[in-house]
């Protein structure tokens, strides 16, 4: 199963949910997850004596099951926004055996951005890789000034889905 995440709303939310539309077009089992609509505390470690998020372990079995991982996320003042990193973290101080939800995961990129977005492809690149995944060298990277490749799409979806 590719695991599609959608790290905020407005136009990150419509480019996952148009590569949910291709994943259903090419037959490649997926799940999407909306990270905003989580509504999960950002993390820290006040937080985590709190104890975990809600719905915490059915999002943990949801990356366990995952053979892969599309991360769509939009620059924020040059990296990753911070529903996206605050995730990682509680997956990775909270879960059991948190590393094989990352280590050896093929994992694409993607991003619309209002800039040009490649700081936050550069800054998900090397937290995914050095978390253990394998990235895509491929990215998906669409702006205002620059639609969807939709071929491109559809080539990253099916080596997301191919073991």
């Amino acid at each position: 199963m590719l695991l599609i995440c959608a790290g905020s709303n407005g136009k990150n939310l419509a480019l996952t949910n148009r590569l949910a539309e291709f994943c259903t077009e090419l037959d490649i089992e997926h799940e999407l997850l909306d990270i905003v609509a989580m509504d999960w505390p950002l993390y820290t470690p006040d937080e985590q004596k709190k104890g975990t998020p809600k719905d915490f372990d059915s999002i943990a079995a949801l990356f366990h099951r995952a053979k892969s991982y599309l991360l769509c996320a939009p620059e924020y003042n040059g990296s990753i926004p911070p529903t996206l990193t605050s995730l990682i973290a509680w997956l990775s101080v909270a879960d059991e055996d948190f590393r094989t939800l990352f280590n050896g995961k093929k994992t694409g990129i993607a991003s619309f951005s209002g800039g040009a977005g490649q700081k936050v492809m550069v800054a998900m690149r090397l937290q995914m890789a050095h978390l253990g995944a394998d990235v895509l060298g491929r990215e998906l990277l669409c702006n205002y000034q620059k639609e969807l490749n939709e071929d491109a799409a559809r080539e990253v979806l099916q080596r997301l889905a191919t073991d």
